[in-house]
């Protein structure tokens, strides 16, 4: 089997970047009229600055809005807009589901894509695949392409104006990078482009928790602030591009799985993405036995900067054998990453790992207090 590596073809990051989108685009060989899938609140901020820089570079552009959910419905109305406005490129701007919906419409319709994440709160930018929910926004199925974005642009100023919850939740799926890689190379599994992993994807994921444990406070405090610092821009290149990176060459694992798994319950609904994946962090690490002192220190990690330690604090206050049944059951149905570990994952063993990461997470936070 071969190694493979990817990655977007060019990555921007920094203050007032969006001024910068158009000339970038332009730099890539890329003109006419671009498309933006773009959630309600960025194109309030943003449209202005959209308005004055496309024309510079000889591009116009309309704008979508997007609707929520990145559902299959919601693809086939970006398609058709697209369409009817005769788009050359498509820009995703928003969080990871208008992104996700944006990379949908433009490889069902191969056109090229940016992406301009206007939170920093998953590793999607960077990526060559789409998560898709019903409209109820249970997780349905991934779609994977052909090739990564062709731009992925971040603006630090428009991170630093966002609520300081994505940016938490975006190191909740940051926090499971480093460990999900390491399992799927210890099983000698696939990552998720289909090839084993290389030394650079597990450096990447590796310098990726470091750097949470490193700066992970300090850009909470920044982001509170509203201020750009070295700490937040670390932060902000850790949840987009390591864990981007990291994920996509390295692998997936168990505290994905358990993501998914979570969906199933109507109570996790309202908590984000990087909210479950930080717990089902912690219940891959106590499923693969790990030691109390690297567990604790990732829970020391989550409660420093606000990430849930418990099911209570995703909704699951009382959590039933059946419901949990329920939840293990669709984390290790057929094609699920948790049978990236390098043993065997089954619902049982896995529903004890979510009981029992409860149960230390709500002991650690007791200690604490």
């Amino acid at each position: 089997m071969l190694n493979v590596f990817c990655s977007p073809a060019r990555y921007v990051q920094g203050r007032d970047a969006t001024r910068a989108l158009a000339s970038e685009l332009k730099r890539l060989g890329f003109s006419g009229k671009a498309l933006m899938i773009a959630s309600r609140s960025p194109r309030d901020l943003l449209s202005e600055v959209w308005r004055e820089t496309f024309p510079a570079s000889g591009m116009s552009f309309d704008v979508l809005d997007f609707g929520g959910e990145c559902s299959l419905a919601e693809i086939s109305r970006g398609k058709d807009e697209a369409r009817r406005v005769a788009a050359s490129i498509i820009i995703g701007v928003g969080g990871g589901k208008a992104l996700d919906t944006a990379r949908a419409v433009a490889c069902e319709l191969d056109l090229p894509v940016a992406c301009c994440p206007t939170t920093a709160s998953s590793d999607a930018p960077c990526s060559a695949l789409s998560v898709v929910y019903t409209e109820d926004g249970v997780f349905e199925k991934c779609l994977y392409y052909k090739r990564n974005p062709d731009l992925v642009l971040v603006d630090s100023a428009v991170i630093a104006r966002a609520p300081v919850r994505l940016l938490i939740a975006g190191m909740g799926d940051a926090l499971a990078t480093y460990f999900e890689a390491d399992a799927t190379i210890r099983a000698h599994r696939k990552n998720v482009v289909g090839g084993l992993s290389t030394i650079a994807a597990a450096a990447i994921s590796e310098l990726c928790y470091k750097t949470l444990l490193k700066d992970g406070t300090a850009a909470v405090a920044a982001a509170r602030a509203g201020s750009i610092t070295p700490a937040l821009e670390r932060i902000i290149e850790a949840n987009t591009l390591l864990s981007g990176l990291g994920f996509e060459s390295g692998g997936l694992a168990v505290a994905h799985s358990v993501h998914n798994g979570l969906t199933a319950a109507p109570e996790t609904h309202d908590r984000l993405h990087g909210e479950k994946v930080a717990f089902g962090t912690l219940a891959q690490l106590v499923l693969e036995g790990r030691p109390s002192a690297l567990v604790d220190e990732t829970m020391g990690f989550c409660l420093s900067v606000g990430l849930p330690l418990t099911l209570a604090e995703l909704g699951l206050k009382q959590l039933t054998r059946d419901k949990a049944w329920a939840i293990a059951e669709r984390a290790v149905a057929a094609g699920e990453s948790a049978h990236n570990e390098p043993f065997e994952v089954t619902a049982a063993n896995l529903m004890d790992a979510i009981y029992a990461a409860d149960a230390l997470g709500a002991a650690f936070k007791a200690r604490a207090s």
